[in-house]
Parts: structure tokens; C-alpha cells; sequence
């Protein structure tokens, strides 16, 4: 048995497969919830006899926050997924984080609805992108376990540490975002945008962890 094969087994906690699936699970159908205020709509629509083009303009803001929240939960489960690949055993205080962390990908939905059919406001800009921030210090959460649990996958501590830089740098920019969504009204979620610097100033996070 092969040195790395034989860590595995004796590692304790559960089998990671069965974490990983459920994740997956969890973070599609939370992708799927997505549409429903959309479907609502399109029910409301018809029996109103609306046109199509007056259904985008009524539904421009709920559309606006479904694409942005679809492509949010698409890149949190991409970092979700390319960390857990390493990881081959589920300890119970890796299990409660990972549970955390899916609690933040199902309550997108309904923030996503908020954003579209409520009235804008300063406190729903900080419920939704304090969500973000939140689903992100998490996934940071999980990395600072992992490196002080080796046994528990197979990631270098070089590769966890670039982890941590990325997930420090989205939470700076994501609170960044915040301020000027509420400082600039008319830019509201567009805000988020500043998350393209994430390469940018993940650089100068790496730095400061070295």
C-alpha cells in the first residue's frame, strides 16, 4: 500500500463522495429556484394579456438580478468544486462548514427575488451582497481548515494559500461593491462588476500572505 493510500484510510472522518454529491445537489436546485419568481411572472403576464416585449420591460429588474445570482452560484460552485477535487475525508467540523456554506447558496433565491420585485433600498443591497460576502468568507473558512487538517485531502499548502488569496481578494471587492451600491444609487448591482479586479488584486493579497 502506497504511503499516500495508506494516510487516506487511517485519516478519520467520512468519505468525501457522498459530501461532494450533496453539494452538487444542493447548489443545482438552488440554481433552479432561480426562475421561479420569473415563471410567476410569465403566469401574471399572460393572464393580463401582455406582449412579450411588455413582459421584459416589466421583468428588466427581476431578470437583471436572476443573471447576475445564476452566474454568482455557477462561480461559487466552480471554487467549491476545484477545492473539494483534493479533498478525500469529510471531518465533522468540515461537514458543519460545508453545511454553512450551502445554508448561503439556498438563501440566494430568495434574496434574488427580494432584489427583483421589492422596492431598491440600502439595507436589501446589504442582505444580498452581504450574502455573498458571507458565502465567500466560508469557502475562506474551509481552506484555513483544511490546512491545518493535512490528513484530510491531498491539496499543497502552496495551492490552498493561492485559494485564500482569491477568497480574501472577492471579499474585499465584494464589500467594495457594497459601498458603492449604496453611495451611487443609480449604479446599484451593477456594482458588482469590480469583481473582473478579483486577478488584480488577488496579487497584491498573495503578497501580504507571503
Amino acid at each position: 500500500m502506497s504511503e499516500d493510500a495508506g494516510t487516506a484510510s487511517a485519516a478519520p472522518g467520512l468519505k468525501a463522495e457522498r459530501t461532494k454529491a450533496f453539494v452538487d445537489a444542493v447548489v443545482a436546485i438552488a440554481m433552479t429556484l432561480l426562475i421561479l419568481p420569473l415563471m410567476d411572472s410569465v403566469n401574471d403576464s399572460a393572464a393580463r394579456n401582455h406582449t412579450t416585449a411588455e413582459w421584459l420591460i416589466a421583468e428588466r429588474d427581476q431578470l437583471q438580478s436572476f443573471l447576475i445570482s445564476f452566474v454568482l452560484i455557477a462561480m461559487f460552485w466552480m471554487l467549491h468544486h476545484r477545492l473539494f477535487v483534493s479533498v478525500m475525508r469529510v471531518s465533522a467540523a468540515l461537514f458543519w462548514i460545508t453545511v454553512g456554506w450551502m445554508l448561503t447558496i439556498v438563501w440566494m433565491p430568495v434574496v434574488t427575488a427580494l432584489t427583483g420585485q421589492v422596492d431598491d433600498d440600502p439595507l436589501q443591497k446589504a442582505i444580498y451582497i452581504g450574502s455573498l460576502i458571507a458565502t465567500t468568507g466560508i469557502l475562506l473558512a474551509t481552506r484555513i481548515h483544511l490546512l491545518r487538517r493535512p490528513e484530510l485531502h491531498s491539496s499543497a499548502r502552496a495551492d490552498l494559500r493561492v485559494g485564500m488569496s482569491i477568497d480574501v481578494s472577492m471579499i474585499v471587492l465584494f464589500a467594495l461593491a457594497l459601498v458603492i451600491a449604496i453611495a451611487v444609487p443609480a449604479i446599484g448591482y451593477l456594482a458588482l462588476f469590480v469583481m473582473f479586479l478579483t486577478g488584480v488584486v488577488q496579487r497584491g493579497v498573495s503578497r501580504l500572505l507571503r
